[in-house]
C-alpha cells in the first residue's frame, strides 16, 4: 500500500498564536466577535455532528441527497481526474464523488485540505487504503493563506461543500473564491455547496433547535476559551442567540450576556466588561439565491456549467469552470 503524502504548511505555534490574536482582537472590538473556526475543538466537532442529525437541520441531508443523486453527472461534466476537497475533515462526504470517479475510471488523485493535521492524516491514510492506485496528497493549512499552495493540476475539481462558504463575510468570500480561481488551471472546476434562501421560520428553527444542541455548540466556544486561555466565562450567564437578518440574507449567530459581568482572560492579561444584553458575534450563515451564486462565480472568472438542487429546493450544488 502506498501511504498518503502530507504537506504541513502550519507552523507549530500557529494554533496558539492565532487563537490569542483572534480572541484579543475580538474581545476589545466595538462589536465583539470571535471567528467561527474556533467552534471546532473535539467537543465542538461532536456537537456539530449531532446538529447534522437534527430534524430541524436540513442542509446536511439536502446536500447529501444531491450528491448521491447527481455524483455521476457531476463527474461526467467536470471531466476531472483529481478531486481537491477544502475543509475535508474525515473525508466521508467526498466518498460519494470518489466512488463516482472510480466507477468512471477517471480517478487519479485525491487532495484533502484541512486545518487539523491529526484528522487529515487519519482520513488520508484511510482513503489511500480504500482507493488503491489513487495518489493521496493531503494539505494541512489555513484557508486564509494556503489555498495557493494546493497542488490542483490541469484537470482538477475543487470541492467546497457543506455551505461553509456561508460563514464568510462577503469580502472574505470574494477573496476566498479568487484564491480558488487562481489555484485552478484553465478548464479546472469548482464544486460549491450553498444553502438557499427560504422561509425565515424554517431558517430560524434550523439554528434554534428544540433540543438546544446548537446552543451548546455556540456556547462551547466559551468553554474552549476558558480551557485554552485560562478565562472565566460563566456559561450560565450567557445564552445562545440566532436570528434571520433579512437585509443581508444570513443567520446572525451570537452569544448574549444575561447580566452585567466581568470576564477575565488571564493568559492575555485581559479584563472585559459585558453589559446586560450585550452580544458577541460568533458566526454568520449566509443563504443564497441561484442567480446570486452564478453572478459571484462569474465575476471571479468562472463559467457556471450546471446547478443542481434537492427536490425541495432547499440547497444547491454548483459546478463552475475556469475560463
Amino acid at each position: 500500500m502506498t501511504a498518503a503524502r502530507i504537506d504541513v504548511h502550519l507552523e507549530p505555534s500557529w494554533w496558539r498564536t492565532t487563537l490569542e490574536h483572534d480572541v484579543r482582537t475580538g474581545l476589545v472590538a466595538e462589536q465583539r466577535s470571535i471567528p467561527a473556526k474556533w467552534f471546532y475543538d473535539e467537543i465542538g466537532c461532536q456537537l456539530f455532528d449531532d446538529i447534522t442529525k437534527l430534524d430541524e437541520y436540513y442542509p446536511f441531508r439536502a446536500e447529501r441527497d444531491i450528491l448521491a443523486t447527481r455524483a455521476n453527472e457531476i463527474v461526467a461534466v467536470a471531466e476531472a481526474d483529481t478531486l481537491v476537497e477544502l475543509g475535508s475533515g474525515t473525508s466521508e462526504k467526498s466518498r460519494v464523488l470518489l466512488d463516482a470517479m472510480a466507477d468512471a475510471h477517471v480517478l487519479k488523485r485525491y487532495v484533502p485540505f484541512d486545518v487539523s493535521e491529526e484528522t487529515l492524516r487519519s482520513a488520508a491514510d484511510q482513503i489511500a487504503t480504500d482507493y488503491p492506485g489513487t495518489a493521496v496528497h493531503g494539505i494541512v493549512g489555513d484557508f486564509d493563506r494556503h489555498i495557493p499552495l494546493v497542488p490542483i493540476g490541469g484537470t482538477g475539481m475543487v470541492a467546497f461543500l457543506g455551505s461553509t462558504i456561508g460563514n464568510f463575510e462577503p469580502s472574505a468570500r470574494k477573496r476566498f473564491i479568487a484564491d480558488v480561481v487562481a489555484a485552478l488551471e484553465p478548464d479546472g472546476t469548482f464544486l460549491l455547496g450553498t444553502d438557499l434562501v427560504k422561509d425565515p421560520d424554517r431558517l430560524w428553527a434550523a439554528y434554534n433547535d428544540a433540543k438546544g444542541v446548537t446552543a451548546q455548540f455556540n456556547l462551547n466556544m466559551l468553554t474552549m476559551i476558558n480551557r485554552e486561555l485560562n478565562a472565566d466565562f460563566d456559561l450560565d450567564q450567557f445564552e445562545h442567540a440566532a436570528d434571520w437578518d433579512a437585509d443581508n440574507e444570513w443567520i446572525d449567530i451570537r452569544v448574549r450576556s444575561k447580566v452585567a459581568q466581568t470576564v477575565q482572560v488571564r493568559d492575555l492579561d485581559l479584563v472585559v466588561e459585558f453589559a446586560t444584553g450585550e452580544e458577541m458575534k460568533t458566526e454568520i450563515s449566509a443563504k443564497f439565491r441561484l442567480g446570486g451564486i452564478a453572478a459571484e462565480l462569474e465575476a471571479a472568472g468562472l463559467a457556471v456549467v450546471e446547478q443542481w438542487t434537492d427536490s425541495y429546493g432547499d440547497f444547491a450544488v454548483t459546478l463552475a469552470r475556469k475560463r
